[in-house]
């Protein structure tokens, strides 16, 4: 379905609109209504990008974030969070404390939910309770929801919902991605959604910059956005993997936290992740460090769920052996 929309759109000479196409942008509304319940989100309030690796390293200096700013994010993320803010100039700092900040503002603070490494989903409340205090500093929030249909224990709610968001999307942006929903990261498709303000800034920089998402690519997304049936099916195939993968790895010893989302098992043999990984690399199993998160997680390592179902049950195997 999508490879057939990719197709029929591959005769695309011209040069398509950074802001996308309204079909496109459409799609992105209508699938966050109808899986998130997110309500009052119009066209003005979507931007489709290359992927959101390069959005999310991009982010603070495409909204004036710079020298003298400081930007934080969760004490355990992705690395490219940090990225962004050496690449605007802005100080950086992770954190799991707003309050930790002391009296200083964050320009922009960034959250995960679902994580990654640790696939912990952060309850609505909390969620709620970071809106506010943005809010009442003046302070830009950017939720990474790139895993939010990758679930599994949990229940992971977009910012954007009005029950979150107070049904105001002043001053917050979420960002979505097809990697993992719809396992399209070859594609690069992804998009960014929330203040209608905020998007228009990160739209106008980058009609300069020429970042734009290559039609038949956007065809492509509202394709995959408007079927809900290959994500019931691919959930269902991660779900088999996952469940094999956490019980080997609890009869190996290993302790799973958080991992009640996203495509990572988050776990630990109660030492060094160096150690774990040397243990793992024995037995011809490759993980992610955990101290790749930062040093958090320095005795924890990240065990992914998306390969094969013939790798994946080797790892099994292995783990057993």
């Amino acid at each position: 379905m999508v490879q057939d929309a990719l197709r029929a759109a591959a005769d695309s000479p011209g040069y398509p609109l950074t802001i996308g196409t309204v079909a496109t942008r459409q799609a992105c509304v209508d699938w966050l209504a109808r899986r998130h319940g997110v309500t009052g989100l119009g066209l003005d309030g979507v931007l489709p990008t290359i992927g959101s690796k390069e959005l999310v390293a991009a982010l603070p200096g495409q909204l004036g974030v710079g020298p003298g700013d400081l930007v934080a994010w969760p004490e355990l993320a992705y690395p490219t969070y940090e990225v962004g803010a050496a690449l605007a100039g802005a100080r950086g700092v992770a954190t799991d404390s707003l309050t930790s900040l002391g009296p200083e503002t964050p320009a922009l603070l960034w959250i995960n939910s679902p994580s990654n490494p640790t696939g912990r989903v952060l309850p609505p409340e909390h969620l709620k309770k970071v809106v506010d205090w943005c809010r009442e500093r003046g302070t830009i929030l950017v939720s990474d929801e790139c895993y939010l249909e990758c679930a599994w224990d949990a229940t992971p709610m977009s910012v954007l919902h009005p029950s979150i968001s107070g049904g105001s999307h002043e001053g917050i942006l979420a960002v979505h991605s097809l990697s993992k929903r719809s396992n399209l990261a070859g594609y690069r498709c992804a998009f960014v959604a929330g203040d209608p303000a905020l998007v228009g800034e990160l739209l106008a920089v980058r009609k300069n910059l020429g970042l734009i998402m290559p039609g038949p690519q956007q065809l492509a997304m509202a394709a995959a956005l408007d079927d809900d049936e290959h994500v019931v099916e691919q959930h269902a195939r991660y779900a088999a993997r996952r469940a094999k993968l956490r019980e080997a790895l609890e009869s190996a010893g290993f302790r799973v936290d958080h991992s009640e989302a996203s495509l990572y098992l988050w776990s630990t043999k109660d030492q060094d992740c160096w150690e774990t990984i040397a243990w793992l690399a024995e037995r011809g199993i490759l993980a992610a460090p955990g101290s790749f998160y930062g040093a958090a997680g320095s005795r924890h390592v990240r065990v992914a769920f998306t390969a094969t179902d013939e790798r994946v049950d080797a790892a099994v195997a292995r783990l057993a052996g």
